[in-house]
């Protein structure tokens, strides 16, 4: 039975007792103290008076939260770097025809004289084999664990960040190949933290939880004024330096206080321990190392729904991620840095934005106002048609700026209600494969990141003409509604029955499978034996 919980992640835990057979340890202690009380290992008393006030689950929030949020920083930083590594066409004519460039700053001049394509290609490179990875980060974290994979995957997306600056004064090519390599990398993180959060969230938290993964909104929000920011006063090659040390430095934390089951936290007590034992389903913990069933993960409609719909909203998001610093600059006129504080802005209120939804979504499933069902579809609508819907409004503003601005900060904050929605839903039905399932559903939904760009790049033959922009927007926006269609009509909470491992028969199952034999007094299901 599930305890009813506070807060996010400190909670009324249930009445210590003496059911501690899951860790010596702990039972050995309880058993010299005369009760229960919190485990501690050998460590300073000041120093495990002031831990043990702090959950573990709440740590854990915070790696995750930060995790996400300096994955997104490394990988979005490029996205506006370019707007002053590249000579835009005005500026190259403007240089070439010897006119005035007072207007003209000389950060925004650029450095490359690289084609739109070429830059259409630096962008949408990060996630081909971003996509790739899915599966791997999902596989991978079955024998590793997430400790491992989420860990070394940000120290080699950090340590690609610092060589950028190299790489891209020695050729473009050479800058292609870092940015593949860090969507490889960045592509294990999201099934490897998906995987972790089934062994240390309980069901009625993990909504909440899922809010910390919205830590890339807060990633992308501050990136995009931070980037503008540093090339202002130091040029773009600081941007990359900076991201690169932040990551470097992330990954030492991660290394402390990064554990794969509550079981291996040297600092957890047992009280937090015994209430996460006591809510987490048995299947899942029997679950643990099982063979992932691929098959019947193909063959299922829900897991498909999932990574069709979310492809609509990848495409929405990426649109603006990408692209927004573009529009910024090249239809409202921005300056750089401007361009950096409203470019980011929108995506800092959407990690507010997300921790209300997930709150909304558990305290809709926990009053039983609405099926779980029900309630993830909700919020899936509400992250892809509503912000589909605007899109179409924001090309048909002209050069309104306020108007366009109020409506491209609603559709980026609604987008983050999918984590309440077809985001939550992989842990709902597959909680013991939740890491391979979300590698499919993103191997899906993530095909979209580089497809957007590429779509984009081929409609935008001059990023100053707004019929254009509005070309751009209304595809994104029928694209968005229509991949919702499926998620309604399939889309599920419920656990599939592929999720369980497979159990031995039991003597009395195996007795009722064997063949009836004749006996002198009739028939039976067994032989007779001999005494």
């Amino acid at each position: 039975m599930q305890m009813p919980v506070n807060s996010v992640f400190i909670n009324q835990y249930p009445p210590e007792t003496d059911q501690f057979s899951h860790h010596p340890q702990m039972t050995k202690e309880i058993n010299q103290n005369g009760g229960a009380k919190p485990y501690r290992p050998n460590r300073p008393q000041c120093f495990s008076n002031v831990t043990d006030r702090i959950p573990a689950r709440l740590v854990l929030y915070f790696l995750s939260w930060s995790g996400f949020l300096v994955s997104f920083m490394m990988r979005n930083d490029i996205n506006f770097a370019l707007v002053a590594m590249v000579r835009s066409p005005t500026t190259s004519t403007i240089l070439n025809g010897n006119h005035t460039t007072e207007t003209i700053k000389q950060e925004e001049l650029g450095e490359f004289d690289w084609s739109s394509t070429v830059t259409s290609v630096i962008l949408g490179s990060f996630y081909w084999c971003y996509v790739l990875s899915q599966v791997v980060g999902g596989v991978a974290t079955q024998y590793f664990g997430t400790k491992n994979v989420f860990g070394w995957s940000q120290f080699a997306t950090a340590l690609c960040s610092l060589c950028i600056p190299f790489a891209s004064s020695f050729h473009y090519g050479a800058l292609i190949a870092l940015r593949l390599v860090q969507g490889f990398a960045s592509g294990l993180t999201w099934p490897a933290m998906y995987a972790i959060v089934v062994y240390w969230i309980p069901p009625i938290e993990r909504s909440r939880f899922m809010s910390s993964f919205q830590g890339f909104s807060i990633g992308i929000g501050l990136t995009y004024p931070l980037c503008g920011f540093i090339i202002s006063h130091w040029g773009w090659r600081a941007v990359f330096y900076t991201t690169g040390t932040i990551g470097m430095t992330w990954c030492v934390m991660w290394y402390f206080l990064a554990f794969d089951t509550p079981s291996l936290h040297p600092r957890i007590t047992a009280s937090e321990l015994e209430y996460i034992e006591l809510n987490i389903d048995k299947e899942i913990k029997d679950g643990r190392g099982m063979t992932v069933p691929w098959k019947e993960i193909f063959k299922s409609l829900p897991a498909w729904a999932i990574g069709i719909t979310t492809f609509g909203r990848i495409w929405v998001h990426y649109t603006f991620i990408m692209y927004g610093p573009m529009y910024m600059k090249d239809i409202l006129k921005f300056s750089i840095q401007e361009n950096g504080l409203l470019s980011g802005t929108p995506f800092l209120c959407s990690y507010i934005s997300s921790v209300l939804f997930c709150w909304i979504a558990d305290y809709l499933m926990t009053k039983e106002l609405m099926t779980l069902t029900n309630i993830r579809k909700m919020f899936t609508a509400m992250s892809q048609v509503v912000p589909g819907v605007l899109c179409l409004f924001i090309g048909f503003f002209d050069f309104n700026t306020v108007p366009v601005l109020v409506i491209w900060f609603l559709a980026v904050t609604l987008i983050t209600a999918s984590y309440a929605g077809a985001m939550a839903s992989i842990v709902d039905i597959a909680p013991n494969l939740a890491g391979p399932v979300l590698a499919f559903c993103q191997t899906i939904h993530m095909t979209a990141s580089f497809l957007s760009p590429v779509v984009a790049g081929f409609i935008l033959t001059d990023k100053t003409a707004l019929d254009q922009w509005q070309t751009v927007f209304g595809s994104t926006a029928v694209i968005a509604i229509s991949t919702y269609i499926i998620f309604q009509i399939y889309g599920t909470a419920e656990i599939q029955h592929w999720n369980y491992p497979k159990t031995k028969t039991t003597d009395e199952e195996a007795s009722k499978m064997l063949p009836a034999v004749s006996t002198p007094t009739g028939t039976t299901g067994t032989p007779d034996t001999e005494d």
